[in-house]
């Protein structure tokens, strides 16, 4: 993915499981090392429905798991079983899906990363390269509502590497309890109620919400000077912090101009950052809104790029910039 233009110097990149830790005792030395390196990718596998290991406590969906021990030898093949069926809709691969999950050791048990003690559902690309190709292939097909466990064998976990800090050797095969509570793709867009529009001296942003990019234009007007962030359209969501990881839909253009110089509905791939990693103006002017909201932004340019734009990215010295901002998720 490249560097989206709204970041400070952070790449949206990827979004990891060590997003969300566990308990102190298990899963904080694992918090920046949970999530596996980029390599090449793995072949495909074999998908089969065992075995995995029993799973005897915290049986219902958004419960914390308790999960037992391995018993006997792992499969070699990629084990998969869906414990609770769930009827929402489809996870595909290159879906974002927001989760609660546990991973644990086959031969040890020992828990390296979970969620559920954080409280805080991770937000997960289920894209080549930026997460376990165990559950790049393993997730896709199941159904929101469900919990999926899975037996991860090293070629679809982190390889004949390991991970010597999660303390995860290259022959390990990883078990992975995962409660989908939702997915979301490039199509996805705002839900709620839309809100009336009526300064005329604002840009007016459109309302669909079928995925494709809304319209954005720009009033013949001078830029307000002070940060604007209105709802277009208001989510009944949870409240966005500036602390908030978010999954968004966006496109962003010049107010002199309304040349548009970046979109996640041009690139056909959503975005997912924290607000500490870009410009004020999003970090100001998202805070306190809620998720499923469309939001306009008119960020001026001491909380913008000022007279530092990034270099290719297209915008100009000095320029006020607006956003039409869809907020799909949070963590």
């Amino acid at each position: 993915m490249r560097r989206r233009s709204i970041l400070i110097a952070v790449p949206a990149g990827m979004v990891t499981l060590a997003a969300c830790g566990g308990d102190k005792d298990e899963s904080s030395k694992a918090t920046e090392s949970a999530s596996p390196s980029e390599t090449s990718a793995a072949p495909a596998p074999k998908i089969v429905d065992g075995p995995v290991p029993a799973i005897t406590a915290g049986t219902k969906f958004g419960e914390k798991p308790t999960v037992a021990k391995g018993s006997g030898d792992p499969s070699k093949d990629l084990a998969v079983k869906t414990v609770i069926a769930g009827g929402g809709k489809v996870v595909a691969e290159n879906d974002y899906i927001q989760a609660h999950y546990l991973g644990q050791i086959w031969d040890t048990a020992k828990v390296f990363a979970n969620s559920y003690d954080a409280k805080t559902a991770a937000l997960v690309p289920l894209v080549q390269g930026q997460i376990y190709e165990g559950w790049r292939f393993g997730l896709a097909g199941k159904k929101v509502g469900s919990r999926v466990e899975m037996a991860v064998p090293p070629t679809w976990g982190y390889g004949t590497e390991g991970n010597a800090q999660a303390g995860i050797k290259g022959t390990d095969t990883l078990v992975f309890v995962v409660d989908i509570e939702d997915s979301f793709n490039a199509k996805s867009s705002a839900k709620g109620e839309v809100v009336a529009q009526d300064n005329v001296d604002l840009p007016k942003v459109g309302t669909n919400t079928d995925g494709k990019a809304p319209s954005l234009e720009i009033p013949k007007t001078d830029p307000p000077k002070k940060l604007v962030a209105n709802y277009i359209i208001e989510g009944d969501g949870p409240e966005v912090s500036a602390e908030s990881t978010v999954l968004v839909q966006y496109k962003g253009v010049q107010w002199d101009t309304g040349k548009e110089f970046d979109s996640t509905y041009a690139n056909k791939q959503l975005a997912s950052f924290s607000l500490q990693q870009v410009v004020k103006g999003w970090t100001q002017g998202l805070a306190g809104k809620k998720v499923g909201s469309r939001v306009l932004t008119v960020i001026p340019p001491e909380l913008g790029y000022g007279d530092n734009p990034q270099p290719g990215s297209g915008i100009a010295k000095g320029a006020t910039l607006v956003f039409t901002v869809d907020i799909l998720a949070k963590m």
